[in-house]
């Protein structure tokens, strides 16, 4: 027999206990079915140095769950005729070498580009010739672009093997600006926050906006925790640059499921698995949470897929300097379960799985 609302909030409230104190850093869930909240939750401070509170209106730096905005915005300039999908990285990028002929639009969208990463080409870079960047003088995303145009060889052929690429992300929110004639943050601002009331999302950019009721990021050190919440690479956009909120991410969650921006038939691409060659090397989720890592077994644009189970699940981490979160969402059931972390020690994934074996076990 279903157990009552009132249950459900106990056995959730019970399941994420313990995990911070009032003045840590700490969290905020959410869990939701169809339509209707289930539970939400904030827990901890959103700021060591004020000690305010987390709440469902923090807004958490989403890291790599920014992804499935930048392939949106992607798959909008689809929609509008002003991209395709088969055009590759020359025809965008005119200066772009040779080596990036065959990298077409959905290489970049499922990971299977081949392109270098980009922090190993700055790391090359500083050995090179010193300290380039650094949390005062970040990566910028046509910065990455420049390294990706200076080397002559990609990692594999495209499309022969799946292997994940934040530089790919980096590109993609490049070529939304550069088709839509918009910065990146505008194209989304324009059209998928504003459309969907998403009011307290943004691409935050250092010294050109701020981020309103901000959770600051922190790791554990020595029992004590430190802010980390920038780094050299904080400023890149496509792949993890959204800022957003348990109450906007819920609304994304909606048009998900209602085909608010995107009809079912264009959005199928997104949660179609990459085709790869029979026997390709997939490296699937292998910087995940060690939670998340059974569950991703091919990957569409901006999403870990695993729809053959009984329990398909489309799923994406994010995991930065002082974050981890965690959007999980289980088709069948159109349960949703979001988590963000302003602590880099706690695991959102294992605690999102958490909640959902709590609402699914009866």
């Amino acid at each position: 027999m279903p157990i009552d609302g009132a249950e459900l909030q106990k056995r959730l409230r019970a399941s994420f206990a313990g995990l911070t104190t009032e003045d840590s850093p700490g969290f905020a869930v959410l869990v939701k079915q169809d339509d209707k909240v289930l539970f939400e939750q904030g827990s901890g401070v959103r700021d060591l140095r004020t000690k305010e509170r987390i709440d469902p209106q923090t807004n958490f730096r989403l890291a790599s769950c920014t992804k499935q905005f930048t392939a949106m915005a992607t798959m909008l300039l689809v929609h509008d005729g002003k991209l395709r999908y088969n055009e590759t990285l020359p025809q965008i990028f005119p200066a772009f070498p040779a080596y990036g002929k065959s990298i077409t639009v959905r290489n970049l969208l499922n990971h299977t580009s081949g392109l270098p990463d980009y922090e190993d080409l700055m790391d090359a870079a500083e050995k090179a010739e010193g300290q380039l960047w650094s949390p005062e003088r970040q990566i910028r995303d046509d910065e990455v672009l420049q390294l990706l145009e200076k080397e002559t060889i990609g990692k594999f052929a495209p499309g022969s093997k799946w292997e994940y690429s934040n530089s790919g992300y980096v590109l993609l929110g490049l070529i939304v600006a550069k088709r839509s004639g918009m910065s990146f943050g505008d194209f989304l601002r324009e059209r998928i926050f504003a459309p969907l009331k998403m009011d307290h999302s943004i691409i935050f950019e250092k010294g050109k906006n701020e981020v309103a009721v901000r959770a600051y990021g922190y790791s554990k050190r020595n029992e004590k925790f430190a802010e980390t919440d920038q780094s050299s690479t904080s400023a890149t956009q496509g792949d993890g640059g959204v800022y957003s909120n348990l109450e906007d991410l819920s609304k994304w969650d909606d048009a998900l499921r209602n085909h608010a921006l995107l009809s079912e038939k264009e959005f199928a691409a997104a949660v179609t698995p990459a085709a790869l060659p029979t026997g390709a090397e997939q490296k699937l989720a292998e910087d995940a949470p060690e939670s998340l890592r059974g569950k991703a077994v091919s990957y569409g644009f901006g999403w870990f897929l695993d729809l053959k189970s009984p329990r398909p699940l489309m799923w994406h981490y994010g995991d930065t300097r002082g974050f981890k979160t965690a959007i999980l969402r289980h088709i069948k059931s159109k349960l949703t379960v979001i988590v963000l972390c302003n602590r880099t020690d706690l695991d959102a994934g294992a605690l999102a799985l958490k909640a959902v074996d709590v609402v699914t076990e009866n």
